[in-house]
């Protein structure tokens, strides 16, 4: 459980041993924030991805920003606690229901604290 209430991704699990896996002694990969950049490819521009997005961001806790490119694919930069950024990864994959979404390019780093919400750009 995860503070009283079951962990969508990980159902009713106990985490405890999460935060002590090999390699991440000293951290608290719970709620140490880090920056997701993904760029998401396929269908994806004209069917509200960068609304449907900031949605789910907002619903997360997570800030960031979401835009359209000029080559059709629709850029995402977040910021958060990593279990929060792999459910918004998850979600990226699928998309909205009018996207087609082809594949995800993503990438990780260390959150620079730049945003203060999540939100749409143009």
């Amino acid at each position: 459980m995860v503070e009283g209430r079951a962990c969508r991704r990980y159902g009713s699990k106990d985490l405890t041993g999460f935060r002590n896996r090999p390699g991440l002694e000293g951290s608290d990969s719970m709620t140490e924030s880090v920056r997701l950049s993904a760029v998401v490819h396929g269908y994806v521009q004209g069917v509200s991805f960068r609304y449907y997005t900031r949605q789910r961001a907002q619903a997360l806790g997570v800030t960031g920003y979401a835009r359209n490119q000029w080559d059709g694919t629709v850029e995402v930069v977040a910021e958060g606690p990593r279990p929060a950024l792999e459910d918004l990864l998850d979600w990226l994959h699928r998309g909205p229901p009018a996207a087609a979404v082809t594949h995800v390019d993503a990438t990780w780093g260390p959150a620079t604290g730049e945003f203060t919400s999540f939100g749409v750009r143009f």
